[in-house]
């Protein structure tokens, strides 16, 4: 793989970050060396804006932002570029199903994001993001059943034990097509480097396609190689080896 990289997108959760949801001093010296090399680097994340942007901060990132797996991109001066939002009705009924299933929940709002026991009325925002979790696997299999009524829906996991839904058509891979189109970069061009299925599609359409040491199986069956675990440097790693000039 001597592609020449443009762009870095990383994912964040499992990713990018430690198990303690830091950004460890080798993935930071690799990150600010992409940088010093003129590639972009982008985080791209099933995160909403608020709890990604302090980390592209910290890490002086120069470009974009990828959040709600897609569902929204940005620039790191905060304009908001591309916004893809859920339908109100398909949020109720996403509420609604998983209230009767019994899973937990959590809602990424355009303004903020809503934890299970948090009261919100569904029609006062505007919605990017639903997911459910539960260690309890029949019931995750029972909303996914259920969710073969809509065919508006786009879903992934970011954890074997969640379900994320965001409107048809949106993932990671479509935003950075988006940034293709905007910077002349190719997909060909891009490193994406994740874990888990809202991280496939990109790691699928990249030039290079990393998976972490911690991803899961069919993540690593897609990619084009597999470094370290998100606790041992496997973003620095792949920088260093697959990036870097």
């Amino acid at each position: 793989m001597t592609k020449s990289i443009k762009l870095i997108a990383l994912d964040m959760d499992g990713t990018l970050l430690s198990p303690e949801l830091h950004v460890s001093r080798r993935n930071q010296e690799a990150i600010q060396e992409a940088l010093n090399q003129g590639i972009h680097v982008v985080l791209s994340t099933g995160r909403g804006f608020n709890t990604c942007y302090p980390y592209a901060e910290e890490l002086n990132l120069q470009s974009f932002l990828i959040t709600a797996n897609g569902g929204e991109v940005w620039t790191v001066e905060k304009e908001l570029l591309r916004r893809k939002l859920l339908a109100t009705d398909v949020v109720e009924k996403l509420y609604q199903i998983t209230e009767e299933v019994g899973t937990r929940k959590w809602m990424i709002s355009t303004e903020k994001v809503f934890q299970e026991d948090e009261v919100v009325n569904i029609r006062d925002y505007q919605w990017l993001k639903f997911g459910c979790a539960s260690e309890n696997l029949d019931k995750l299999r029972e909303v996914q059943k259920r969710l073969m009524e809509f065919d508006e829906l786009e879903l992934t996991n970011s954890l074997p034990t969640n379900i994320e839904i965001n409107p048809k058509g949106v993932s990671k891979a479509s935003a950075l097509a988006f940034l293709g189109e905007r910077t002349g970069i190719s997909m060909e061009e891009i490193m994406a480097v994740g874990d888990s299925l809202n991280d496939m599609k990109m790691i699928q359409e990249a030039g290079v396609g990393v998976a972490m040491d911690n991803a899961q199986e069919v993540i690593k069956e897609a990619a084009n190689a597999v470094t370290s675990s998100n606790a041992d440097d496997g973003v620095g790693k792949a920088i260093e080896k697959f990036a870097l000039k």
